[in-house]
């Protein structure tokens, strides 16, 4: 299954690098793509454009092997790419954020790294804060020293003052205390915990706006809410920012955009009144105007598409510009002759760059193109035109000029050179009820058409979100391995208009998973997929989607169930999703079918055949530990091959390069031990 054919020209092709490189790889012998050739990729991100639209500044995330951790660093390109300048060079801790100042003197950015201070956990130094660097030279400096860290932040027009996102600090112990017990945790809330900040309390994050010169800071947002996502207007008198302020902020999604003048005592006005979701406030170049993305009705508020709409200043009037557009838009952005407003749109495996009239009228998709499909994350738009980082199948992010696609950069030059990757194609599959299930599809290097191969469901999370035409090394250290690989984008998800993204609602375990199943059998079908050599895995909703499809059929071999749930009575009050739950399925006392309809993976359990392997982060709080435990005892019990894997203070996404690699190496022997008829025909560590 594995062939060391080395297949550059198409790939050059497809993700444009420049023609002395492509020749200079065609040269060079491929390798096979291992778990721990993940640490060479590099991770490109955090665009921002100068003032003069000549110099975009951006992030770089490499790894650090022998020490166990990532590392950022500033940079800086021309738009010409003729000039690339690294900014700066950390040793530990990470730069991220960048953002120049509107007179063009300085690059800030947001890092936690020490100026000297002691590194206790109540120092500032010891937290996120924003740094300057005067682009004339000289060394960058630390600007704000808040308590609670800095999250985010934008400059002033007049390039005086900043407006911070902060978090209340913790309360400090008392200093009289004879011993060094920590004080008991109190909670009051209904929402009380969340992954990666535990409990709760009475922190909240708020808006302070800073003063460069006198580097004071006054809080704009006291109360019992957060506020997030500010903008400021053009002349400076006001900001825009989100917050939840109707009865309990934490019962409710019903966010709304708020102005408030940058000055102590000023009160927030409530601009828009939508009972759902309102977000990304952006004001328009003259001030009038407000495009901000407007959410589905509360009901399905983390399941159907936002609209874009555009509201006065005063809130009298307001237009929604994408009424007829049935897909996920993000990052409202105005041009500068302020006649469009930019965002992206997750449209059915791609995630373009689009042009919407201010005015309304046709939405014109800009870049990726669709004859060179892709994955735009953000973008940031200047004098000389827009820049985005984008990825594309056999490509990792880089940031690209979108008038010409034109690669400003290109970091990943030499690992894209070194490996030979797997194809990516799309593949349709009709679900049980006719509904069409699009998925991306791997082949392994050497791919036959004549072979029936042994085949990966690997799963997305979310549910909303998609595999789309974007790099996957997840998926590609699989295909590597000689498998193919899928990746459905079961109903649920993203990229596919509402009623595809809400069909699931309140009924887990049901519909997605008549999708992947009809996406196997599609490539059993079809010849492609060896039916008796076949495995599922995911992470987190990928990993509940695996419990559900090994209870529900027991076709696959092996599976691999990351931060997944089962039994969701024991979810209810352990994880962060309280309000999702009492929404969704009603509360446990008054409705209990609905939770125990939905838990059949663990309730059923004595269904389930597969070898499922279970991984999880000792401190995941999105999707607790408790679930993972669950299975794995049930498995265990009923001597189904099983294992359970803890990472050591992780939470719901792994931090440390070397429990990354872990898991991949792990996934592969799991799959290897179960799957493969021959098992020297794919590599393992045991």
């Amino acid at each position: 299954m594995k062939d060391t054919n080395y297949r550059m020209t198409a790939l050059c092709t497809l993700i444009g690098l420049a023609i002395s490189v492509c020749a200079l790889a065609q040269e060079t012998d491929s390798q096979q793509f291992t778990p721990a050739d993940v640490h060479r990729m590099k991770s490109v991100g955090d665009v921002a454009v100068s003032p003069d639209g000549e110099w975009i500044a951006y992030t770089v995330r490499t790894t650090n092997v022998e020490k166990d951790y990532y590392t950022s660093d500033l940079y800086m390109v021309s738009w010409d790419a003729e000039t690339r300048i690294q900014l700066t060079h950390t040793e530990e801790g990470s730069e991220g954020s960048p953002r120049f100042s509107p007179d063009g003197k300085y690059i800030s950015f947001i890092t936690s790294r020490s100026d000297g201070g002691s590194g206790e956990d109540d120092d500032p130094a010891a937290k996120s804060q924003v740094w300057l660097l005067n682009r004339t030279g000289g060394e960058a400096r630390r600007l704000t020293e808040m308590p609670g860290g800095v999250s985010g932040y934008e400059w002033s027009p007049d390039s005086t003052h900043l407006v911070l996102v902060s978090k209340d600090a913790g309360e400090k112990e008392d200093e009289n205390k004879t011993h060094d017990t920590p004080d008991p945790i109190v909670v009051n809330r209904y929402k009380f915990k969340q992954d990666y900040i535990g409990y709760l309390g009475d922190r909240y994050t708020r808006l302070y706006v800073f003063d460069i010169e006198t580097r004071e800071a006054t809080l704009l947002t006291p109360g019992a809410f957060d506020s997030t996502q500010p903008s400021w207007s053009p002349d400076g008198d006001l900001i825009a920012f989100t917050s939840k302020r109707k009865g309990d902020p934490d019962r409710h999604q019903n966010t709304d955009i708020y102005v408030i003048a940058p000055e102590q005592g000023a009160e927030a006005r409530q601009v828009t009144t939508w009972e759902g979701m309102d977000s990304n406030p952006a004001f328009s170049h003259d001030g009038s105007e407000i495009a901000y993305l407007q959410g589905g009705t509360p009901k399905y508020a983390w399941h159907v598409a936002d609209h874009l709409a555009v509201i006065s200043v005063s809130g009298d009037k307001k237009r929604i510009l994408t009424e007829d557009l049935d897909r996920q838009i993000y990052s409202p952005t105005w041009s500068l002759d302020g006649e469009s407003i930019y965002v992206t749109i997750a449209d059915d495996r791609t995630r373009p760059i689009a042009a919407v009239p201010a005015s309304g009228g046709q939405i014109t998709r800009l870049y990726p193109t669709r004859s060179q499909p892709g994955v735009a994350s953000s973008f940031v738009v200047g004098a000389n035109g827009i820049a985005t980082l984008a990825s594309f199948t056999q490509q990792p992010t880089e940031v690209y000029r979108i008038s010409d696609g034109v690669a400003l950069t290109s970091h990943n030059a030499d690992f894209i050179a070194a490996f030979d990757w797997a194809s990516v194609e799309t593949h349709d599959a009709g679900s049980a009820d006719g509904t069409r299930v699009g998925s991306m599809l791997l082949k392994p290097p050497g791919y036959r058409d004549d072979e029936a191969y042994p085949t990966i469901a690997y799963v997305h999370g979310g549910p909303f979100g998609q595999d789309a035409f974007e790099f996957d090394y997840m998926s590609q250290a699989l295909a590597a391995q000689g498998y193919l690989v899928v990746n459905p984008n079961y109903r649920g998800s993203s990229g596919r208009g509402r009623d595809f993204s809400s069909a699931y609602f309140g009924d887990w375990g049901n519909l997605e998973i008549q999708d992947i199943h009809a996406v196997m059998d599609k490539l059993v079908a079809d010849g492609l997929s060896d039916p008796d050599r076949l495995g599922i895995g995911g992470w987190s909703y990928g990993g509940i989607n695996t419990n559900f499809a090994i209870a529900s059929d027991t076709r696959f071999s092996a599976a691999v169930s990351g931060a997944s749930a089962s039994n969701y009575i024991a979810g209810y009050g352990t994880d962060q999703y309280i309000w999702q739950y009492e929404n969704e399925l009603g509360k446990p006392w008054e409705s209990p079918e609905n939770y125990f309809r939905i838990s059949y993976p663990f309730l059923k359990a004595d269904r389930i055949e597969t070898p499922t392997l279970f991984m999880v982060g000792e401190l995941d709080w999105n999707v607790p530990l408790v679930h993972s435990e669950q299975m794995y005892q049930a498995l265990r019990s009923l001597n189904v091959p099983t294992q359970l894997v803890v990472y050591p203070g992780e939470h719901h996404g792994l931090s440390k390069p070397s429990y990354i690699q872990d898991r991949l190496e792990r996934m592969i022997d799991w799959y290897a031990k179960y799957m493969d008829s021959d098992p020297d025909q794919v590599s393992r560590n045991n």
